[in-house]
């Protein structure tokens, strides 16, 4: 079950917390070996083999046991429907959280996968993975039911005037000459660039009435949480992100994530075919995907947590994705009108 190329500096959990954890299971065995995988912002996970063998073992930081146990339940009902998720391990007790030394872990199946960027796949692969988009969305509506605190006041797009503050402190924050380097060059341009084009479709921000259905989402549907198995998707991981948003956003907020070439074009035949499975299984108008399509172009338009991890938090995790990010923005807004045709034709 691999994961993203960040690497934890979490050490593993201790013989005593392993063994703690096991003894809850009928038949998990006893802890062989345990290595971290990766470190991500919502939880840590690792390479778990025991005596009778191996499993994904995560460690929730945040610590929410309802919230937890609420995915863990989805993820089972999904199961149940064909979706391909890893659902936890039920303890003998049937539950699925342990909370040892006041962390929360859960023990999931190893799944043996790779992941797979969009210019892995093929056009019909494209399509598939489309419709496995909205086989999740609508398989979420039918084991879910929303309560009015799930469906929270719809957001209004980003304000250009709270970006151009944005883009000011930045901008502030990039060393002088002689300590920067070809990263905080192009940072500049970008800014100074994306600066230039607020100021010309600032006119253009949406409206807070115009955002699309909302429904039940994955919340984080991209290339490392989606696991294949030679050419089929094997497991979809990491639901922490669960909840009530636009639907169609999320699908085009995952195709700007798989379909992206390392220059900032999206590969847009692969986009229509991805675009046309999604709207299919999901039963999505064109005017919906429309929407989203303007809703996120805004939104990256306007976004740049790339650059804030880097300058205001000194996280250089992101660095490698900005180049393409950032180029992407400005060939959307340029070609705005054909990737608003490739989601919704």
């Amino acid at each position: 079950m691999p994961r993203s190329h960040v690497h934890s500096a979490e050490a593993a959990p201790d013989g005593e917390t392993l063994g703690a954890l096991l003894r809850r299971y009928d038949s998990a065995g006893e802890a062989v070996s345990c290595e971290p995988l990766t470190q991500g912002l919502l939880n840590r996970g690792y390479r778990l083999a025991t005596t009778r063998g191996r499993f994904f073992l995560k460690h929730h930081l945040d610590g929410d046991r309802t919230a937890i146990a609420r995915q863990h339940r989805v993820t089972q009902r999904l199961d149940a429907l064909g979706v391909p998720v890893a659902p936890p391990v039920p303890d003998a007790h049937g539950r699925t959280v342990a909370v040892i030394g006041g962390r929360c872990y859960a023990l999931h199946p190893w799944i043996d996968g790779q992941h797979r960027a969009g210019g892995e796949l093929t056009t019909p692969q494209c399509s598939r993975l489309g419709g496995l988009l909205g086989l999740v969305h609508t398989c979420l509506e039918r084991v879910m039911r929303a309560r009015t605190g799930d469906r929270r006041p719809p957001e209004e797009a980003a304000d250009p005037e709270d970006t151009f503050d944005v883009i000011d402190e930045l901008l502030t924050l990039i060393p002088g000459r002689r300590d920067r380097d070809s990263f905080d060059e192009l940072a500049e341009h970008r800014l100074v660039e994306r600066r230039t084009l607020l100021e010309r479709h600032a006119h253009r921000r949406p409206e807070t009435h115009a955002i699309p259905v909302a429904g039940w989402v994955h919340g984080d549907f991209h290339p490392l949480n989606l696991l294949y198995r030679d050419t089929e998707p094997a497991a979809i991981v990491d639901w922490d992100r669960l909840g009530v948003q636009p639907r169609a956003e999320e699908a085009v907020r995952a195709a700007a994530i798989f379909f992206v070439r390392p220059d900032g074009t999206l590969e847009l035949t692969k986009v229509r075919s991805y675009a046309r499975a999604y709207r299919c299984t999901a039963g999505a108008g064109a005017s919906e995907l429309a929407a989203a399509v303007h809703r996120v172009w805004w939104e990256r338009l306007n976004d740049f947590w790339m650059l804030r991890w880097r300058y205001q938090r000194g996280d250089r995790r992101a660095d490698p994705q900005f180049p393409a990010a950032a180029a992407l923005v400005v060939w959307w807004t340029r070609e705005y009108d054909a990737v608003r045709d490739a989601f919704c034709g």
